[in-house]
């Protein structure tokens, strides 16, 4: 019994050995993917741009540069895309888009409750679903999102509370790959399993939508931002595209 022990314990060491061996070869040798969103150079900068539409449907828009206190947190190799998506003609109707895409350190991409729990948002359990987004370009498919409703108290010139709710809507794209898993096991896996078949790491960022609303109008304003999304997202996210397009193309 004390031999079977010992040989049970110089397996479970090699094993272990072998597997760190391998992650270490990979992490080495890897390279970076190519990003799923359209992006520019910055000049003087090893970050890049990510190109958002300036106009959608019957919004304008204006470019809002990255808070220092985010691009302070995340890693320096982090690049951004974030505008405000306006109507003219009614102030109540907006919207906000934001895309964080990550270089070499995956670590830029985070749970985007974190962010909204800490400008003051309490996040609604009971409001928050994975689901889908039909596409119609380039080709119909389903675009898989998570949605969260939030609330947080505000006070009017008059200091009384005001309370008003937040949704926001977001998922995960990478070249050729696309999640919305709200635990992200599902985006793991896919990076893991493509690290180990071709030793790419994937450049994966995370998609946003943000639009605040009175308390009841929650599910309007979801209507509403999945309508800005099937607008807006063939203008700017090169996935679904290649293996991905054939893969989705046959639902």
């Amino acid at each position: 019994m004390k031999r079977e022990r010992v040989i049970l314990a110089v397996v479970a060491l090699a094993l272990i050995g072998g597997a760190a061996g391998v992650l270490g070869h990979l992490k080495a040798n890897q390279r970076l993917g190519a990003p799923g969103v359209k992006t520019e150079p910055i000049p003087g900068s090893r970050n890049v741009k990510v190109v958002l539409p300036e106009r959608v449907l019957h919004y304008e828009s204006e470019w809002i540069e990255p808070d220092p206190l985010v691009t302070n947190t995340l890693p320096a190799d982090t690049s951004y895309g974030q505008r405000r998506y306006f109507n003219p003609s009614d102030p109540n109707d907006q919207l906000q888009v934001t895309v964080v895409l990550m270089g070499a350190d995956r670590t830029s991409i985070h749970k985007p409750q974190f962010c909204l729990e800490g400008a003051g948002w309490r996040i609604d359990s009971n409001w928050s679903l994975e689901t889908t987004v039909p596409m119609e370009r380039p080709f119909r498919y389903d675009l898989p999102v998570i949605r969260l409703v939030s609330t947080r108290t505000f006070r009017n010139a008059d200091g009384a509370p005001v309370i008003m709710r937040g949704v926001y809507v977001y998922w995960f794209v990478a070249d050729n790959a696309l999640s919305g898993d709200i635990s992200g096991a599902d985006r793991m896996w896919q990076m893991a399993k493509h690290m180990l078949r071709t030793g790419e790491l994937q450049r994966w960022a995370y998609v946003s939508c943000f639009a605040v609303c009175a308390p009841g109008q929650e599910d309007a304003t979801f209507e509403r931002i999945k309508r800005f999304i099937v607008a807006a997202v063939p203008e700017f996210q090169l996935t679904p595209g290649g293996a991905t397009a054939a893969a989705l193309g046959k639902h």
